[in-house]
């Protein structure tokens, strides 16, 4: 059962080895992600020169509980505002918050404009 759900920026950070990066491995056996959020992920890797094979082996490899963005994540991400909290939340931000939700747990991030989100959601921030 998941603890936590990840935001793309965290599990990227993890994989970049980015500041923060021992706080998501922390985390990462009872952590969840949307798909939205991998495909986020996904299309950051791919951007980078990272072959599509590549990219499948990582993430794949990784003990996450990968979460369908459903048609009930979709209506809840789409109310919820674009700007809270002096945060621009993309539609992406906006799905792992709605994961949030549903799920009733915090999120783990490395976008430091959610600090003062007020979306029902507990913020973590990695860094």
């Amino acid at each position: 059962m998941a603890e936590v759900v990840l935001d793309a920026s965290a599990l990227l950070a993890l994989l970049n080895r980015e500041p923060g990066a021992e706080s998501v491995a922390a985390v990462l056996p009872g952590a969840a992600l949307s798909t939205l959020n991998l495909a986020e992920v996904v299309a950051k890797l791919s951007d980078g020169g990272m072959p599509g094979e590549a990219v499948r082996e990582v993430l794949q490899g990784l003990p996450v509980e990968v979460m369908p963005f459903d048609e009930e994540h979709a209506y809840k991400a789409g109310l919820l505002p674009r700007s809270a909290g002096g945060a621009a939340l993309s539609l992406g931000d906006r799905g792992c918050l709605s994961l949030a939700q549903s799920l009733g747990l915090p999120v783990l991030t490395a976008d430091r404009s959610w600090r003062h989100l007020s979306v029902g959601v507990e913020v973590r921030l990695i860094r």
